[in-house]
């Protein structure tokens, strides 16, 4: 049994933490439960909450891994180009042979001689395991009184078994979130003849349309700048600065005729979407206060109000699933269905050789952090970086400990930041003057994380100038006069850019 490490699970994160761990010479199996590798992008009924017609709510930019580009033009990709994505990375660097699929994990448990994976009734050791089976497989539907009551014709789901709009087509269309999922399907009924649409909600959140000016939002949303500012200015600083960029590319959702969302826009959320608000606007989708009560076909909302539906759909969020944890390893984890006690949700010092991929939440794609904590984990073990020491873990456990009970959604820019420091591939603003507002205010592509650090490209400089530049966003190496006073701001606030010792997940 040497260098050899399970992976459990064959979407992005499993596979992106195969090709790491291979290149640093460790020899990953990866289980994966489904007929086909691809995760939530298989698209597999039962098994994945994309639907069809999906497309990626995050650009191309930063929907891809650092060595490995995109076929397509596209700026948002359809689910089936992503896929076919997941699949050209295996064969590139020689991951399908490695993956066994069809083979359910069963249970994950420590023995005195190392890690054991049972499946199918079989017993397997492995020196090391990567858990990577997905943050986003068990809807959490929340507590409606009467809801098993609900009698209506097309019934409930969740988002993450819907498949086909013209399911209802002619019906009246309860949605119930405010989150992404929720909000597309929403359109998309409403667009394919649904004869009425009414999304309910606990609170009214911003919404962030796909394009701002000819440049994707995320290119805007989540800098790295944004995730310093967010580091060094006061928090209700960076609320405000987030939230100009949003309601500058869309407005304020009462404009359409929804609700008012929180001033703070760090209390009422960001989602994007890029036909909810012109259809509310449009009185194709209304919007109503949480459900009170169902009785049979009748929702009762909490203003009173009450309405015969045909369907609902659940899209408000999802619950934190690892059935095949042994009960040692969730005690030790203090896992629920929201927390995970780990080192930036990675690592634990008391389950030493178990690390974990891809199960924070948080809004914006997920692919470049993915890929960075990927790296962190594989250049531990392979020893091109020093693990971090047993005390630095429970400090930023206790840490997390600390916040339990606040809202634990994360925003891409502090994942991939906090990643890329522990990966030591942070690159640093004073070796590429000429990057310096690209690398602050521009996309964070995953050319610009292999700058510098181990596995740097000597072409990631020209890939990640061409990245920023793609859009028109970053033209020139001087800042606008606003970009300058932010960044004066953030350098008064710590004029090293030491990184910080405390952890942003």
């Amino acid at each position: 049994m040497t260098n050899n490490v399970a992976v459990i699970g064959a979407g992005p994160g499993g596979l992106v933490a195969a090709r790491w761990l291979l290149h640093q010479g460790l020899e990953p199996t990866i289980f994966e439960q489904a007929p086909m590798l691809g995760g939530q992008w298989a698209g597999l009924d039962g098994r994945s909450g994309v639907w069809p017609s999906m497309h990626t709510n995050s650009s191309r930019t930063v929907t891809a891994f650092s060595d490995l580009d995109h076929t397509t033009d596209h700026v948002y990709l359809s689910n089936r180009e992503v896929l076919d994505y997941l699949h050209r990375y295996a064969d590139t660097f020689g991951l399908t042979p490695r993956i066994r699929l069809g083979t359910r994990v069963e249970l994950i448990k420590k023995d005195p001689a190392g890690w054991v994976v049972t499946h199918a009734g079989a017993d397997e050791r492995f020196e090391r395991i990567v858990v990577a089976s997905g943050r986003f497989h068990a809807p959490a539907i929340p507590a409606v009184p009467g809801l098993e009551t609900f009698s209506g014709p097309v019934g409930v789901i969740s988002t993450y078994h819907y498949r086909d709009g013209s399911t209802y087509r002619g019906k009246r269309v309860l949605v119930a979130g405010c989150a992404i999922s929720a909000l597309e399907i929403a359109s998309e009924v409403a667009e394919l003849g649904a004869a009425r649409v009414v999304v309910t909600q606990q609170r009214q959140r911003y919404i962030a349309p796909k394009f701002a000016a000819g440049v994707p939002s995320d290119h805007r949303l989540y800098t790295r700048y944004g995730a310093l500012a967010t580091e060094h200015l006061a928090a209700a600083e960076v609320d405000q600065m987030l939230k100009e960029i949003v309601v500058g590319a869309a407005g304020s959702p009462d404009q359409y005729g929804a609700p008012a969302p929180h001033p703070l826009l760090s209390t009422a959320g960001v989602t994007l979407s890029q036909h909810y608000l012109p259809l509310v606007a449009e009185g194709r989708i209304s919007v109503r206060p949480w459900m009170k009560s169902v009785a049979g076909p009748i929702v009762t909302f909490a203003d009173g109000q009450a309405e015969e539906f045909d369907g609902i759909v659940f899209g408000t969020g999802y619950q934190l699933c690892l059935p095949f944890l042994s009960d040692d390893i969730r005690a030790i984890l203090d896992l629920d269905t929201v927390h995970m006690n780990a080192d930036r949700y990675t690592f634990h010092p008391d389950l030493p050789g178990l690390a974990f991929i891809g199960l924070w939440d948080q809004s914006g794609g997920y692919f470049v952090p993915l890929e960075l904590q990927a790296r962190w984990v594989a250049y531990t073990w392979g020893a091109t970086i020093p693990a971090i020491g047993a005390n630095d873990q429970r400090s930023a456990i206790d840490a997390y400990r600390a916040n339990r009970g606040t809202s634990q959604k994360t925003r891409m820019d502090l994942a991939a930041l906090t990643f890329a420091r522990a990966a030591g591939v942070e690159p640093r603003l004073g070796n590429w003057p000429r990057l310096r507002r690209a690398l602050l205010f521009g996309p964070l592509a995953p050319s610009c994380f292999r700058l510098e650090g181990p596995d740097a490209l000597p072409d990631a400089a020209e890939r990640f100038a061409r990245d920023a530049a793609r859009f028109g966003a970053i033209t020139s190496n001087d800042m606008t006069e606003r970009e300058a006073s932010q960044w004066s701001r953030v350098q008064a606030a710590d004029r090293g850019l030491r990184p910080s010792a405390s952890p942003l997940l």
